[in-house]
This record gives C-alpha cells, sequence and structure tokens, in this order.
C-alpha cells in the first residue's frame, strides 16, 4: 500500500513534464512528418506524396549542404573529441599550478554569447585580422589568407571556430571520468613499469569509454544540426561552400519564397541521420559483453 502511494506521488511529480513533452516536442514533430509529405504555399498546403524527398535527389543545394554537414562531422568531432581528452589528462594532474584557472579559460568559451563569439571570428580572421598578421609576421604565408571568402579556408574557419567554442564542454565530461578513476590502478601500473604513454592507452582510454561514447553521441548530434556559427561567421558562403542542412531548412523556411513542406522533409533528413549515426556509435562503442 506504502509503495504505491509513493508511486502515485512520483506520476504526480511527472506528470507535468510528460504533458508538456509530448505537447511541445512530439506533437510538433507529429505535425513537421505530415508536412513533410505536404507542398505548397503557407497558406494552401496539400498531400503530394515523396515529391519533397524526391526532390532532394536533384537539388544541389541540398546535396552541397549535406556533404558540407558530414565534411564537418567527420573532420570537427574526431579533432574536437581527442584534444578534449588530451586538455582534460593535462589539467587533472596534481601536480599543476593554476588549475583552476585553465579549466575556466577553456570552459568560458561555450557560455560566450554567440553573436559576440561570431564577430569575434569575422574579426581575428578577416583579411587584415590578428591571424593573417601574426602568420605574416612569422614568415609562414606570403599573403593574407582569405578565410571568409576562399570556399576552403572558409570550412577550416568554421571547424576552427565549433573546436574553438565546445572543447572546453566536453573537456569538463572528461574530467569528471578522470577523477573518477581510482589512483590505485595507475600506483599499480607504474609498479609494473608502465610509462605515461602506455598509461594513458591501456588505463585511461579503456576507463573513459563510456565519456567517449557519450560526447561523441552529442557531439554527432550537435554537428548535425550546426546553424549559428555558420549563419553569423559566413552566412553560409561563399557560394554555400559553407552552408549545413540547419542553415539550408533556415533558408528555405524565411530566406527564400517560404517552402514548409520540403523544409520539413530536409529536416527529418537530420533525424535520420542522427538516428542512424548514434546507433552505429552505440554498436561499436557499446560494451559488447552487454
Amino acid at each position: 500500500m506504502k509503495k504505491k502511494k509513493e508511486s502515485l506521488i512520483g506520476y504526480r511529480f511527472t506528470i507535468l513534464a510528460v504533458v508538456l513533452i509530448v505537447i511541445l516536442v512530439f506533437v510538433p514533430m507529429v505535425q513537421a512528418l505530415i508536412m513533410s509529405f505536404q507542398t505548397g504555399t503557407p497558406m494552401a498546403m496539400k498531400f503530394d506524396g515523396l515529391a519533397n524527398y524526391q526532390r532532394m535527389l536533384s537539388d544541389a543545394t541540398f546535396k552541397k549542404a549535406a556533404l558540407n554537414t558530414l565534411l564537418y562531422l567527420a573532420v570537427q568531432v574526431p579533432i574536437m573529441i581527442i584534444l578534449s581528452m588530451i586538455i582534460s589528462v593535462f589539467l587533472n594532474q596534481k601536480d599543476l599550478k593554476f588549475k583552476s584557472f585553465f579549466r575556466i579559460a577553456i570552459f568560458l568559451p561555450c557560455i560566450t554569447a554567440l553573436v559576440s563569439y561570431s564577430l569575434i571570428m569575422k574579426t581575428l580572421f578577416q583579411e587584415s585580422g590578428l591571424v593573417n598578421t601574426i602568420l605574416m609576421n612569422l614568415h609562414l604565408i606570403g599573403e593574407p589568407i582569405q578565410w571568409l571568402t576562399h570556399p576552403i579556408w572558409a570550412k577550416v574557419l568554421i571547424i576552427i571556430s565549433i573546436t574553438w567554442r565546445w572543447t572546453g564542454y566536453n573537456m569538463i565530461f572528461f574530467l569528471s571520468g578522470l577523477q573518477n578513476i581510482d589512483p590505485s590502478i595507475y600506483e599499480a601500473a607504474e609498479i609494473d613499469g608502465t610509462n605515461e604513454f602506455q598509461k594513458f592507452f591501456r588505463i585511461t582510454m579503456p576507463m573513459l569509454k563510456p565519456i567517449i561514447l557519450f560526447t561523441t553521441i552529442t557531439s554527432t548530434i550537435g554537428t548535425l544540426q550546426l546553424f549559428d556559427e555558420v549563419n553569423n561567421i559566413t552566412g553560409g558562403g561563399p557560394a554555400n561552400a559553407t552552408m549545413t542542412l540547419s542553415q539550408y531548412i533556415y533558408n528555405l523556411s524565411y530566406k527564400f519564397t517560404p517552402n514548409f513542406g520540403y523544409a520539413a522533409a530536409v529536416s527529418f533528413v537530420i533525424v535520420i541521420a542522427i538516428v542512424i549515426l548514434t546507433m552505429v556509435q552505440m554498436k561499436l562503442g557499446g560494451d559488447k559483453d552487454e
């Protein structure tokens, strides 16, 4: 009787959250799915089967945005995960001075306002900006790099910007994982003559496996939904060279002639990609004994 009463109290606490999630998340998702099979203006939508999905096969802009998004995913996510893991290992050293300062400094970019962060990046990487000035003074380049207007360098700038912003965020998870590893494991390894590299690859990485899986999945989801950095720094240019699927959805809905049906169809391509990649990552990174 007591357990039943406690269960009812628990349901009362969660029912409001469940109702809000259903109304604000699941209902709009179902409506968007229905809309993805419709064409026409916002005031005169009509069912048109798979027309929107068929359109993607011949849409050059969609293909460009999809390739750009996959490129960011394939290049930036591994760099960010490896970098955040290495930084967390260094910042977890017992004899490191000003440890808290370094942790805060690396974490700060991820809480910086997007507009401010974008303006900083555009200023640093413009033709006469600080980055080109330093590179030229060091005689590493002979002329300024067109970070904002060159198709390849603009992609590099987006990758640098995302890495700078989100590495500290992932670092926090790795630090928490490192602090949960029993120091006696490392002490036993040292007695056996294990060097630092062996400890990292044979102890640290295996023990951080759940954190690696979690950060990889969340970073994958975030990169597939990448919008703010591209929209604020390069605007998707030059000539759609940096455009992502999320920005294309925004353009279809609000910048071009509104086409909510096609935008909804493109959004579900992202949903499908997230589900597939998450399942693959969980399969590859999960516990094989389970």
